[in-house]
């Protein structure tokens, strides 16, 4: 697919149809890192943000015998109660 590099406001914007999106399990609005590799623009999907963690990671790792249950944190202390 050839695509052209054109200005919005300021800034430059290459426009990505829905197939290319598609094959790269992207959607609008998805967070993507944009690095330069040997002169080649590359985009990834940002599956986790710097320093921070994954929650479709945390959730997989939930045990599939999981029962999550209550748990009493005692009186209220001040203005905290619903």
């Amino acid at each position: 697919m050839n695509a052209k590099i054109q200005r919005w406001g300021n800034s430059q914007g290459l426009r990505l149809s829905k197939a290319i999106l598609a094959q790269a399990d992207l959607e609008v609005g998805d967070e993507v890192i944009i690095v330069v590799e040997d002169g080649t623009i590359v985009v990834r999907p940002a599956r986790s943000v710097r320093g921070k963690l994954d929650l479709r990671a945390l959730v997989e790792a939930i045990p599939k015998d999981y029962a999550p249950e209550e748990v009493d944190w005692g009186e209220p202390l001040s203005r905290e109660a619903w």
